[in-house]
């Protein structure tokens, strides 16, 4: 990955979670950190 594309890859990322702060109130950014969290504990279980 040339430095080009990671700069435009966090750019969008950036805008992104810009955009759902400023319409949803970052309801999404909460729901998917506590998927992300089930899911390490659940991976912590297998492991």
């Amino acid at each position: 990955m040339t430095n080009r594309i990671a700069l435009a890859l966090g750019g969008l990322l950036l805008a992104l979670v810009a955009m759902d702060y400023s319409f949803y109130d970052g309801e999404h950014l909460l729901f998917l950190g506590k998927k992300l969290f089930v899911l390490l504990d659940w991976l912590a279980f297998w492991h």
